[in-house]
């Protein structure tokens, strides 16, 4: 179970890295697909790097975290092959990574960082109307149906696969 927390852990500071290089560096409009529809269409494109070299910087810190996330995958699935899993071993440690990181992303990303901190609108303040006044950043209802259906519905998948083999 130690190692299932540890996974997750680098799956979020994965995801937060991915999220930094996206927002802080590369700024492509394309990467905020997962903004509401208001945000979307407030956001003004970026011809110009926020600094020479920001985009090769944002780039190579994506490259890394998804890198570290195939990673945590590769780590999680081999560990349990080792082990010999059975079908809810799997269920949990894949159940598990994927709780805490939506928990992580509901408190971190969508409260703290986007509505506390105001990060991504110091990125691009176009959006700054589209979210005062929210108490939460992002869709609730979607990031609770991720949370209750959608990763469980995945992690069953992905430890019946696993225990094909």
């Amino acid at each position: 179970m130690l190692l299932t927390i540890f996974l997750a852990i680098v799956f979020s500071a994965a995801i937060t890295i991915m999220l930094l290089s996206a927002v802080a560096f590369i700024q492509k409009k394309e990467f905020f697909a997962s903004a509401p529809k208001e945000a979307q269409e407030a956001i003004q494109p970026r011809e110009n790097e926020l600094f020479y070299g920001a985009r090769v910087i944002g780039w190579t810190l994506m490259i890394f975290s998804i890198l570290m996330i195939a990673g945590v995958g590769v780590i999680s699935i081999w560990n349990g092959f080792r082990s010999d899993f059975t079908f809810w071993q799997f269920f949990l440690r894949f159940v598990s990574i994927f709780t805490i990181y939506k928990l992580y992303d509901m408190i971190c990303f969508d409260y703290f960082l986007l509505m506390k901190f105001q990060f991504f609108q110091f990125y691009f303040p176009e959006v700054k109307s589209v979210y005062s006044g929210r108490k939460y950043g992002y869709n609730i209802k979607s990031q609770l149906l991720k949370l209750f259906v959608i990763f469980p519905a995945a992690s069953a998948l992905a430890a019946w696969i696993c225990t094909l083999f």
